[in-house]
C-alpha cells in the first residue's frame, strides 16, 4: 500500500489495508491466525475479543508481535478492543470509550486512535456491541456520539452483535459508508465460520474515503483461526487540506 500521484506529481491520497477481526479471545488455532493476518498484510488491524484481563498489556503485545504489529491502542481500557499498526502508521493521540454495566452484562466499549500516513490524517475506531438488544441500542448511540465529534475521516471496524438493517447497525452507519455496500459485498456473511449466516461485522468509512475493495477472508486457515472471518478493505483516504 502507498500513495498514489495527482496528475501533476504532487501526493494527492493514501492507500490503507484494514482488518477488522473478532479473534474470539484467541481461543482456536493461534497459529491459523497469526498466519492469516500476516497473509493479508495489513497497515491497521482493528481488533475485538483482544486481551482485556489478567497481563493484558504483555498479551496484547504479544499479539501484535505475531501479527507483525505494534500496539497503538486499547486493551483492558477499551474492553478487548484493540488497534494495531505497522510501522507505516503514525499514531498522534489516543483515547478509550466504556459503556455503561448493566447488571450480569458484560462491561463493553470502544477505542480511537488518531493516525497519519504521509500527508492523510484519520481515525480509526473499534467496538464489539453487545449480545443484548435491550442493551445494543444505548451503547450504539454513545458510539456515534464519539464519532460525530471528530473532525477527521474515519475508519470503523466493530462487531455489532446484529444483522445488517439492525437498529444499532443503522445508528452506527448513519453518515458513513459501509464498505461491504460500496464495494458489493453486502452478500458476504462474517459469522460463524463453520456455517456462515449473518454480517454481524461491520467496517465503516466516512465522507472523503473511498473504498476501493473489500472481502470477507474465508479460507480453510480462517476457519481454524476464529469464530469471526475478518473482513480486509483496501482504502484510499484523502490527503490533508
Amino acid at each position: 500500500m502507498g500513495q498514489q500521484q495527482s496528475s501533476g506529481g504532487q501526493t494527492s491520497a493514501v492507500r490503507l489495508r484494514v482488518l477488522s477481526y473478532n479473534v474470539h479471545g484467541q481461543r482456536d488455532d493461534t497459529d491459523a491466525l497469526a498466519g492469516a493476518v500476516r497473509a493479508l498484510a495489513p497497515d491497521v488491524v482493528i481488533v475485538q475479543e483482544a486481551p482485556r484481563r489478567f497481563r493484558w498489556r504483555h498479551r496484547c503485545a504479544a499479539l501484535a508481535d505475531r501479527f507483525g504489529l505494534v500496539v497503538a491502542a486499547g486493551g483492558l481500557p477499551a474492553l478487548g478492543n484493540l488497534l494495531l499498526t505497522s510501522l507505516r502508521v503514525r499514531v498522534y493521540r489516543t483515547w478509550c470509550q466504556q459503556f455503561p454495566l448493566t447488571p450480569g452484562r458484560h462491561l463493553r466499549g470502544a477505542v480511537f486512535a488518531e493516525c497519519g500516513i504521509g500527508a492523510a490524517r484519520f481515525v480509526l475506531a473499534g467496538s464489539h456491541l453487545s449480545t443484548d438488544p435491550a442493551e445494543r441500542p444505548h451503547q450504539a448511540a454513545l458510539l456515534k456520539q464519539e464519532l460525530t465529534a471528530l473532525r477527521l475521516p474515519v475508519v470503523v471496524g466493530a462487531d455489532l452483535n446484529e444483522n445488517s438493517g439492525g437498529g444499532a447497525w443503522r445508528t452506527v452507519a448513519d453518515g458513513l459508508t459501509d464498505a461491504a455496500v460500496a464495494a458489493g459485498g453486502e452478500d458476504l456473511c462474517t459469522f460463524p465460520c463453520r456455517e456462515p449466516r449473518d454480517r454481524i461485522d461491520g467496517l465503516f468509512v466516512g465522507p472523503g474515503i473511498e473504498v476501493l475493495d473489500y472481502d470477507v477472508v474465508d479460507t480453510a486457515q480462517t476457519r481454524r483461526a476464529s469464530d469471526h472471518f475478518p473482513i480486509r478493505a483496501d482504502l484510499l483516504l484523502p490527503a490533508a487540506g
